[in-house]
């Protein structure tokens, strides 16, 4: 009976002392961070941010590895079927809750392949259209929009995309189908913008920031609550007439399923530190959005935000029947 016990004393200190050595040499070479969308996009600037702060905490780089297509769900994929050692991980946003109904055949299942890191940043949204778009407010746009439905363009980056899914929920919120232009990328999407080749689009402040500012693009409102620092002057969706449009592009951190559980919480707490970097922050302000908090930048906040989200998009991706396949 005492050699068994000490058999299982022996092992349980061996299984403690390997789990402690995991946590303290990861990383010992390059993590890979996969952003499922081109380089240069929202999501992309965003991960670069986190991802050379990460960098200096954890000491050893982290590159990131755009793996563009089918909605932000090719580069999922990849991770999906990574081997789970830490070394290859996904920063994507709310495209991972929206793409479990727009897909109707993914190769992975969403809440179960992947093992969270934490919540990294929620980025407001704004709608915004043509300089010499007619309409001169949000109002006016909307009773533009429903008068002229078969001839008023929406832009996007792709299905799946932020600004797909911003542009479904302002034709759910107005009760009125619009024509959908779907772009390969962000950067696409915006030039025809900005050359008068469609007419509205609704995208992340991290994209149309400096357009808005220089006055390239007209800008109608802000998707949030409240009124942004960024932009001081622009009102809300609830405050110019569209209440109840209220919706931000979160970004989230994951892993593939599997991964040891102190190598997940190392990221996690390097992912905390990253955000209050005061780089980061000042960065992110920048770019009209702020870093998630501390609280949120956990395993159990991004697991509860990533199913919270399915539900809710679920019903508004049915009602507009822009499936994928």
């Amino acid at each position: 009976m005492k050699k068994f016990a000490g058999a299982l004393l022996a092992a349980a200190a061996l299984a403690f002392t390997s789990s402690a050595w995991a946590q303290s040499s990861y990383p010992e070479r390059t993590v890979t961070v996969v952003v499922p969308f081109a380089a240069g996009g929202p999501t992309d600037t965003v991960t670069r941010l986190v991802a050379e702060s990460m960098s200096k905490d954890l000491g050893q780089q982290i590159v990131v590895e755009n793996v563009g297509g089918a909605g932000g769900t090719l580069g999922a994929g990849r991770v999906a079927s990574a081997d789970p050692d830490g070394y290859t991980l996904l920063l994507h946003h709310i495209g991972m809750a929206t793409s479990a109904t727009l897909y109707r055949k993914l190769a992975y299942d969403t809440l179960n392949a992947f093992d969270y890191v934490g919540l990294v940043t929620e980025v407001p949204m704004t709608i915004v259209a043509r300089k010499d778009f007619e309409p001169t407010d949000l109002k006016g746009l909307v009773e533009y929009a429903r008068a002229n439905a078969d001839k008023v363009t929406v832009a996007n980056a792709g299905i799946g995309a932020a600004s797909h899914l911003c542009g479904m929920l302002f034709m759910s919120a107005i009760q009125t189908p619009l024509v959908t232009v779907p772009y390969k990328g962000t950067g696409p999407a915006m030039t025809d913008l900005l050359g008068s080749q469609v007419d509205i689009m609704c995208d992340q402040t991290t994209n149309t920031t400096k357009q808005i500012k220089g006055g390239t693009i007209k800008a109608y409102a802000v998707t949030t609550p409240q009124r942004l620092d960024v932009f001081p002057d622009l009102p809300t969706t609830d405050e110019a007439g569209l209440p109840g449009m209220q919706v931000s592009i979160w970004h989230g951190l994951y892993a593939p399923k599997g991964t040891p559980p102190e190598v997940v919480e190392k990221l996690s707490q390097s992912l905390q530190k990253a955000l209050a970097d005061p780089n980061v922050v000042a960065r992110f302000a920048e770019l009209g959005t702020v870093p998630s908090p501390a609280s949120d930048a956990t395993p159990a906040a991004l697991k509860a935000k990533l199913e919270g989200e399915i539900t809710r998009w679920k019903p508004i991706i049915e009602a507009a029947g822009q499936y994928a396949d």
